[in-house]
């Protein structure tokens, strides 16, 4: 039975490859020993042979923009120095917002970089709930996004029929958007599949704009994801 479940999943990934939502990762460069911004140097990221990357400016400040929502090692380089493995976890359209890190010349490594969860920012502006697929495991509603897009705001309600209702908005007004593509429903997704999921309650970015109400978006967990969750359990 584990092996159809796998093998459906990987189905199901398969299906939507290529078709993933993106996040950004921000930060600020700093000297650890003079407390200078840094102008020019590199952050970098990996997935899977391709690499996303960007370069400080005059005040420290990179992004590095359309990653894939996933979760990522970052290096940054500097007049030859390395520090490497800043731990990012690159949410569903939205930042992942590094802070302010102190660069030291000839480090190899740096402690997780510890980031605020479930709150983002989106574009810099908007806050928006998010859960991550080992918060969804432990949902006591994994069985239903509906169910969970309630416990994600109190802005949602659900009505007796199982509709969704926004505040300010009429009953069913909203749109589900799994892995990009708008949708009615998202009721046959199972909860091991979710890779993370995002409710927009107001101030919808411009793709979501034909609806007056909200947005659930579910992204469902890539080909490498199931890969590396399976190599992980077979060690």
């Amino acid at each position: 039975m584990k092996k159809l479940v796998a093998v459906w999943m990987l189905l199901i990934a398969g299906s939507t490859f290529g078709q993933q939502v993106t996040g950004d990762i921000v930060g600020t460069l700093i000297s650890l020993k003079t407390g200078e911004k840094l102008f020019g140097a590199r952050a970098v990221v990996e997935d899977n042979g391709r690499k996303y990357q960007a370069t400080s400016d005059a005040d420290g400040r990179f992004r590095i923009s359309e990653i894939p929502a996933g979760k990522y090692l970052m290096r940054i380089t500097y007049l030859g120095d390395t520090m490497s493995n800043i731990k990012c976890d690159v949410p569903i359209e939205a930042l992942c917002d590094l802070g302010t890190l102190k660069f030291e010349s000839k480090v190899l490594s740096l402690v997780e970089v510890k980031v605020k969860p479930q709150v983002r920012l989106v574009k810099g502006s908007l806050p928006v709930k998010e859960l991550t697929s080992e918060e969804i495991t432990k949902s006591t509603l994994k069985f239903s996004v509906a169910g969970m897009a309630t416990s994600m705001s109190s802005e949602i309600k659900m009505d007796e029929d199982g509709q969704l209702m926004f505040r300010g908005a009429r009953k069913g007004d909203m749109i589900y958007v799994l892995d990009g593509i708008k949708c009615n429903e998202v009721f046959n997704v199972p909860s091991c599949a979710i890779s993370r999921m995002m409710v927009y309650t107001g101030g919808l970015p411009a793709k979501y704009g034909d609806t007056l109400g909200g947005a659930i978006v579910v992204e469902t967990k890539g080909y490498f994801e199931l890969y590396r969750a399976w190599e992980a359990q077979n060690r």
